[in-house]
């Protein structure tokens, strides 16, 4: 952890310019400015320019357009603290400032309103919404779903999430004031802050930050994000609700925090010797080592940011080909795909995909499983917008849980049950797919917070706490309420805020005209304790016992209307 201080103190968060077009460079505007400044390191050091330029070329395009050009000695703030963050020892780092003051109002009651911000231009990030106010991260008024129905979840890369998009107005603030404001109303101005970390990147950074800082009481107004080309991150945050002006006790409040979830920063990948133990697995009588040459890879299915779903055939059968993109082969990567062909070589049940074979003779890494002509009950429910009776609910449900229920006896936890996760064969038997974050729970260590799809997780996952077999018990009441509606879980809030709901208590709404026993199930699997939730031999016996009751008042229904016919 490291306070960097002195560097650009009074600047205004990062703004939008028209740097990269028509030939427009602004690296060279950058260093002009800073020269003509008098800046002591762009006069003085001959090799700055070089620095700056490797710094530009580190970061994504879209930073250029998000730079201030008013306030250029910020690039040398987030120079330092990328360079900083490369010491383990220090990460995170971060820094801390004051930027303005925002508008806020108290009624005649004295009650305080959540605070608006005196408009001033503002950066749009390039993933922005069009030009309006959004929602703070908090709210559940929020964008659509984004979410892709892929089978397996590609490499966690942080997005930027632009919160909230001003305009420039100079007279927005007596215009406010004149037409919004009674006489019993007293008009008075809160703090805003700008926090900016720097960490090595990992899967789910952008939440953890956001945790840590509503932990602390601020809402996000902002969120610039941005990750290097050699694996860190830049997060810059404009923030509300801290209520003085000076930084010393926010700075000591993020320090805090930050020591309270000391450990799980570390972005690190295994040693080499542990990526060769890991991929050093013996093939028993060569009965599950595939031979490349003998493996044909026919069309995409999906596709994520490390590698694609194929189909393909092997020795003469259709199959499904989960292929690593060489170029994105690092360690952690490597790592991973071991683990999970460990755990796919010791299961074998009619609900669970079946396992055929692999390549592991980097760096040609795939994963060869039975094919599912039925695609993902994601794609049956969401894409061809079926909507299921009551029977074939259950029995989707039953299959589901017998898989689940399998795996779970072996030690095995899942960690990312969902409908996209859940593949059909040519007879509509659902079988349990995509073991890419699974774990031995025997295995030793600490479960990675944060794994899985922000949409089904466990509140536990989401909050960085103790976790084990019953998260996947929770994910399966998200989707049994999917399977129950044919709506995507929280389909009016991003995934983030979803999760943010979802550690607040937050759960889908229950559907109206479900079987109530349905609907009893669903909410003692969601509860927030998971020793309250019951276990999957538990949820198999009970949905097996309402489909023969459905099965036998159905019959009694048709036996019944048959009399009357004749």
């Amino acid at each position: 952890m490291e306070l960097i201080e002195g560097v650009g103190e009074s600047s205004t968060p990062l703004r939008s310019c028209f740097g990269g077009f028509g030939g427009y460079d602004i690296r060279i505007d950058v260093y002009n400015r800073l020269v003509e400044s008098g800046n002591e390191e762009a006069v003085c050091n001959p090799e700055f320019r070089d620095q700056l330029d490797a710094h530009f070329n580190r970061l994504p395009a879209r930073y250029g357009l998000d730079i201030n050009m008013d306030r250029v000695e910020d690039v040398l703030l987030h120079q330092k603290l990328l360079a900083l963050a490369k010491d383990p020892g220090r990460c995170p780092v971060f820094n801390v400032r004051f930027l303005e003051n925002i508008l806020t109002k108290a009624d005649g009651n004295g009650d305080i309103h959540h605070p608006t911000r005196v408009p001033s231009t503002s950066s749009a990030s390039l993933n922005a919404e069009p030009e309006g106010t959004l929602p703070s991260i908090n709210s559940t008024s929020v964008s659509r779903n984004r979410d892709s129905g892929i089978d397996f979840e590609p490499c966690s890369k942080l997005e930027d999430l632009n919160l909230d998009i001003r305009k420039n107005a100079e007279d927005t603030e007596k215009r406010y004031v004149m037409e919004n404001f009674s006489l019993r109303q007293e008009v008075s101005y809160a703090p805003v802050h700008e926090i900016i970390f720097s960490t090595l990147d990992k899967p789910k950074l952008l939440s953890q930050l956001s945790a840590l800082l509503s932990d602390i009481g601020l809402n996000i107004r902002e969120a610039h994000v941005f990750s290097t080309t050699d694996g860190y991150s830049l997060d810059v945050f404009v923030v509300d609700g801290w209520h003085v002006e000076d930084t010393d006790g926010l700075h000591e409040a993020v320090e805090k925090a930050v020591a309270r979830s000391e450990g799980s920063w570390s972005g690190s990948s295994p040693s080499h010797s542990a990526i060769e133990k890991a991929l050093a697995i013996e093939p028993k009588c060569g009965d599950w080592e595939i031979d490349k040459r003998l493996l044909k890879i026919g069309e995409k299915i999906a596709s994520g940011s490390c590698g694609d779903l194929c189909r393909g055939v092997y020795l003469g059968q259709d199959v499904a080909v989960k292929v690593l993109r060489a170029e994105h082969l690092n360690e952690a990567l490597e790592v991973e795909f071991a683990q999970e062909v460990t755990i796919l070589r010791e299961v074998q049940h009619k609900n669970v995909v079946r396992f055929i074979g692999a390549c592991t003779k980097l760096p040609n890494l795939c994963i060869v499983t039975e094919y599912m002509p039925g695609g993902s009950l994601y794609d049956f429910l969401h894409k061809h917008h079926n909507v299921l009776g009551l029977s074939l609910l259950l029995k989707f449900a039953i299959d589901v849980c017998k898989g689940m229920e399998y795996l779970h006896q072996k030690n095995i936890i899942h960690r990312d049950l969902k409908t996209a996760n859940l593949l059909m064969d040519i007879d509509n038997v659902v079988k349990v797919a995509d073991f890419g974050v699974a774990r031995f729970l025997n295995q030793g260590g600490v479960m990675t917070a944060e794994t899985g799809t922000y949409r089904w997780m466990a509140p536990e996952v989401i909050n960085h706490q103790t976790y084990d077999q019953k998260a996947d018990v929770f994910s399966f009441a998200i989707v049994l309420w999917e399977l129950t509606t044919a709506k995507v879980p929280y389909d009016t809030m991003t995934p983030l805020q979803a999760a943010l709901g979802v550690r607040q208590g937050l759960r889908p709404s229950l559907p109206e005209n479900a079987h109530p026993r349905l609907l009893d199930l669903m909410q003692r699997c969601w509860e927030a304790v998971p020793t309250n939730r019951p276990s999957f031999s538990e949820i198999t016996a009970e949905l097996e016992e309402l489909l023969q009751d459905v099965q036998a008042a159905s019959e009694v229904s048709d036996h019944t209307n048959n009399n009357i016919d004749s």
